[in-house]
């Protein structure tokens, strides 16, 4: 209860800035949603929360619209799969384990990582042929996190152990490529997304070791 309330405490006092236009506060209010439900988002799923899936649904939109007006057209379009992967993730915890019970965290197989590996490859070579002809900011490091993103959310969907390896690499590029495109706030949220996701990592791996002691 003290968790939410701290986090609501905060998202209020930053919509509010973002709404009064303060001169010390130049960032817009659909930025600040975006940071408010990513972090929210992420946190949740740190907690393995089922509840992570519609706030970041909510994300994906607010994201869209932001990334839209900044150019950063394949990490714009990633969210509209991000909304499909987020239905497809609230399902696959709800009902994607044994017997169509709550799905548990497992440890990615490996044609999982040989799949992916081709898929990230190919991905990335080819948005970046697409977003020169469209003229989009910073090509390749904008297919190359797009393509990770879309892996890591797969894993995270399957709530693979190793889908916070993948999330720290592609965060760690996003938070100078948000700078480059005057997004601060974002680079900020990714900053802070690398220290959830190494506390994720040890959250679910010390789940996996309980689990697995269980069986």
């Amino acid at each position: 209860m003290d968790e939410w309330a701290i986090m609501l405490a905060v998202s209020v006092t930053m919509m509010t800035f973002s709404y009064l236009h303060l001169p010390w506060w130049p960032i817009e209010a659909t930025e600040t949603l975006g940071f408010v439900t990513g972090g929210i988002c992420v946190w949740l799923n740190v907690r393995e929360d089922i509840w992570n899936w519609p706030i970041g649904i909510a994300n994906n939109v607010f994201f869209f619209i932001l990334l839209l007006q900044r150019g950063l057209f394949a990490d714009m379009w990633l969210q509209v799969i991000y909304f499909g992967f987020g239905l497809y993730g609230w399902y696959q915890w709800l009902r994607g384990g044994r017997e169509h019970r709550r799905l548990t965290i497992s440890r990615t197989r490996l044609w999982e990582w040989l799949a992916l590996t081709g898929l990230v490859v190919a991905g990335t070579l080819g948005m970046r042929e697409l977003l020169l002809y469209f003229n989009g900011a910073a090509p390749f490091w904008d297919a190359f996190t797009t393509a990770l993103s879309l892996a890591a959310q797969y894993l995270i969907c399957r709530k693979r152990l190793e889908n916070w390896f993948v999330w720290i690499v592609a965060d760690i590029i996003y938070v100078p490529l948000y700078l480059s495109r005057h997004l601060p706030l974002f680079a900020l949220l990714y900053a802070v997304f690398i220290v959830m996701c190494v506390l994720g990592l040890r959250a679910w791996r010390q789940t996996l070791r309980e689990q697995t002691e269980v069986v």
